[in-house]
């Protein structure tokens, strides 16, 4: 008889109201995070319905969409902040849809960490007391605890404002205090809820190359949202306001939703994605190091009137609805 703790590896079934993903090379034990056929149900309205997703060992998943297409409840069930109303969740072959609650707090905790659209520091604490605070609350000694906190806000280009108050920071720079918070417990998956949504255009490109470059240089794996790709006929203008935050250029996999629906997966193209290796970190970080809050690659460029204009963005291929040669239905395989 079959007793290990996640499904049997002869198994081959199609999950109900899911997609085939049964199959030898997609157990859920072959991915750190699996969801199987997940539906959710809010204030009536089927927010989820029959997704099926996989998150590989240190990847970058963009998961892209409009609003309300159901993103962040994705993340939020992919986190185990919210229970789904059906399907299966899986990480590193633990069934987190059966744990109890007080256990997927103790694995949260743990394992996971979280970055949302907007910092939520606590404004009475330093940049370095905010950061220092999860690592505090679970017991470390506050020495080791504020060395932790000051190694994470140098690796993210803000250690000279460990000193300061939510308040004398900019929205970008609060930002990344939040993302050395998520990360000071070094989790295995960091999830990034739009984490660029209430940055400037400028600032968007430079805080998600730097976690790109936090995640590859320390084997994290990631799953971040944002929204969906360029309406087509766009002008100019409005092509730069609605990029998609450059997520599907610095991710391996992008996953598009669609009215709570998974519609399509595509993977990044292999020449110009940052540690095009599989996901795993390369000796180098897998990006240009950035230089006073920059990556050299998204280097502002002088205009005749010396003020900067921000570097043309990498050519991204918009999103399509249909049926494409680089893109599959969602199926975690891709």
């Amino acid at each position: 008889m079959h007793s290990s703790t996640g499904p049997s590896r002869s198994a081959g079934r199609v999950p109900r109201g899911g997609h085939p993903c049964g199959t030898a090379r997609n157990r859920p034990d072959d991915d750190v995070l699996r969801a199987l056929a997940l539906n959710h149900v809010q204030d009536g309205f089927a927010v989820l319905t029959g997704v099926t997703v996989a998150v590989r060992d240190r990847e970058i998943l963009a998961v892209v969409g409009p609003r309300g297409s159901g993103k962040t409840t994705l993340l939020r069930c992919l986190a185990g902040q919210l229970r789904p109303a059906t399907g299966e969740l899986w990480f590193n072959s633990r069934p987190l849809h059966t744990l109890r609650t007080a256990a997927l707090d103790r694995l949260r905790g743990e394992r996971f960490g979280w970055v949302g659209s907007r910092a939520d520091l606590v404004p009475e604490l330093t940049a370095l007391e905010n950061t220092a605070l999860p690592l505090l609350l679970d017991g470390h000694r506050g020495r080791q605890a504020r060395k932790q906190a000051n190694d994470w806000l140098a690796r993210l280009d803000v250690a000279e404002l460990a000193d300061l108050r939510p308040a004398a920071l900019s929205p970008a720079q609060r930002q990344r205090v939040a993302l050395a918070r998520a990360l000071v417990r070094e989790p295995s998956v960091l999830f990034a809820d739009e984490p660029t949504a209430a940055l400037h255009r400028r600032d968007r490109g430079l805080l998600l190359r730097t976690l790109a470059t936090a995640a590859r240089s320390h084997g994290l794996t990631v799953v971040l949202s944002g929204p969906d790709a360029p309406v087509a006929g766009a002008s100019p203008t409005e092509e730069i306001d609605q990029l998609p935050y450059e997520a599907p250029q610095l991710a391996d996999r992008t996953v598009r939703l669609v009215d709570g629906r998974c519609t399509e997966v595509r993977r990044a193209p292999e020449q110009g994605r940052p540690g095009a290796d599989g996901g795993r970190p390369r000796a180098d970080g897998g990006r240009p190091r950035a230089e006073g809050g920059q990556a050299r690659a998204g280097r502002a460029r002088p205009t005749p009137t010396g003020r900067a204009r921000p570097a043309p963005p990498e050519p991204v291929r918009p999103a399509v609805t249909g049926p494409r040669r680089d893109a599959a239905p969602c199926s975690p395989s891709v």
